[in-house]
């Protein structure tokens, strides 16, 4: 059963890292984007672009309400990215370690 919660948790931990990548290259994405870096017109910056915003827009339009641009400049993707920190480092590395004593 032990061996059950760490497969769990190390899956949950995998998402979260990936999460976390997809909001830091989402952001670069769209900082290169809007300084004309790159462009859309390329078929697999577009591509990799609307993945990313398919995958990070669910998340971050929450806060997005909340949370208003300082000065033009979003920072809701920080803000995303240190409340996933804070989920894995609080809640689900201590939860999977509580889940493993009560296991024994």
């Amino acid at each position: 059963m032990a061996s059950l919660i760490l497969f769990v948790f190390f899956i949950l931990g995998s998402l979260l890292n990936l999460l976390k990548w997809a909001v830091i290259i989402s952001a670069i994405i769209s900082w290169l984007v809007a300084f004309d870096v790159i462009n859309l017109r390329n078929r697999a910056v577009y591509s990799i672009s609307r993945f990313l915003d398919a995958v990070t827009a669910p998340l971050l339009a929450p806060l997005r309400r909340v949370i208003p641009p300082l000065g033009g400049v979003d920072i809701t993707p920080i803000i995303l990215f240190l409340i996933i920190v804070g989920v894995q480092s609080f809640l689900l590395y201590p939860l999977r370690g509580a889940l493993l004593s009560l296991l024994g």
